[in-house]
């Protein structure tokens, strides 16, 4: 998932069953029109129920079998199945022969006639600090009303682990996929407790803008789904919230980077796998991607000016990678490697 810079609590934008989502945890009063259920807290019958649907989508999942997946799904999402259809693809090769474990289950229950603005469900028990270690905060916008079902599952293969989410809600005595959430629980090779680690070492180093974007892709790791915090991911927020850089992108503003007498709209700035390295990828703004050759042009001089702008990037990353993108959504990216950059 590519992070996004937020001064609110593991903040993000999803979509599920065409649900815009919001994510963030804050201390606010929980409304009367929202319940949620623990797995703990669920009759065995209902607890039996959501975890067989959760282990059928999951099977379903591992054998790529996204035409059943879709019949399987509320109407919402089955109009429009293509995202959850190419997570399933993207991690085809991570999923053969994978095993699952569930490590949570959520009965979230959203009341009234209408949807709701702005749902916050407070699960578990929370302490006079906040979250404790079993509970957890899902906060989703325009969430019509209904039961809906969060199951996390930890999906193991001899390639890799893979964390496999599913939303479900339930109609009549079905429990329907309503959104479905996959992505690795490590990013080349290192989990969130590396990149903790690495972020509190650039941090006593003083390279600010490494700990960040280290602490960043700790907390992504760490979170089942974009729009759920928990104990572990409040904790770091908490640690890394003093460190967010004023000159990087965040919130949907773009920061300006001066490439000679070129003024460039940076638009993101995230880790990412690239084969078995970690590379930074600088998303930025482009007019036109269709001459590759003067957009490769453009993608040197922004990965140069990255680097003369934040030269500590250096010491934690194999490459940098520039992703022009115009205003239709095409991109065009260039790789170079940090021993290549002058």
């Amino acid at each position: 998932m590519e992070p996004i810079v937020s001064r609110m609590r593991c903040r993000f934008r999803a979509l599920v069953s065409g649900i815009a989502l919001t994510a963030l945890a804050s201390s606010v009063s929980t409304a009367h029109a929202q319940n949620c259920q623990t797995s703990g807290d669920l009759d065995d019958a209902t607890r039996s129920a959501i975890t067989a649907a959760g282990q059928r989508y999951f099977d379903m999942a591992v054998k790529g079998d996204t035409a059943t997946l879709r019949q399987n799904a509320i109407a919402s999402l089955a109009a429009d199945f293509s995202v959850a259809e190419t997570a399933v693809k993207d991690h085809e090769q991570d999923l053969a022969g994978a095993q699952a474990t569930v490590k949570s289950i959520f009965l979230l229950e959203a009341e009234g006639a209408a949807p709701l603005p702005h749902a916050e469900f407070y699960c578990g028990v929370f302490g006079k600090n906040g979250q404790t270690s079993g509970s957890a905060v899902f906060s989703l916008d325009n969430l019509p009303p209904g039961k809906y079902a969060v199951v996390n599952l930890d999906a193991a293969s001899p390639q890799a682990r893979t964390n496999l989410s599913l939303i479900l809600q339930q109609l009549g005595t079905d429990w329907k996929l309503a959104g479905l959430y996959l992505k690795s629980a490590q990013v080349a090779g290192h989990d969130s407790d590396w990149f903790v680690a690495r972020a509190r070492e650039f941090k006593t180093k003083g390279q600010l803008h490494n700990a960040w974007l280290f602490y960043l892709e700790a907390r992504s790791l760490m979170s089942p789904l974009p729009f759920m915090s928990t104990l572990a991911t409040d904790k770091l927020y908490d640690e890394s919230q003093a460190l967010e850089p004023a000159d990087l992108p965040a919130n949907g503003k773009t920061a300006d980077l001066v490439a000679g007498t070129t003024t460039y709209k940076l638009t993101a700035l995230f880790p990412a796998a690239v084969g078995s390295d970690l590379d930074l990828i600088v998303r930025y703004e482009a007019t036109d991607v269709s001459n590759t050759i003067q957009a490769n042009q453009s993608n040197l001089a922004v990965i140069n000016a990255v680097v003369a702008k934040y030269p500590e990037i250096r010491d934690a990353f194999a490459a940098v990678v520039a992703r022009a993108v115009d205003p239709s959504g095409r991109d065009f990216g260039t790789l170079l490697a940090m021993k290549d950059i002058k």
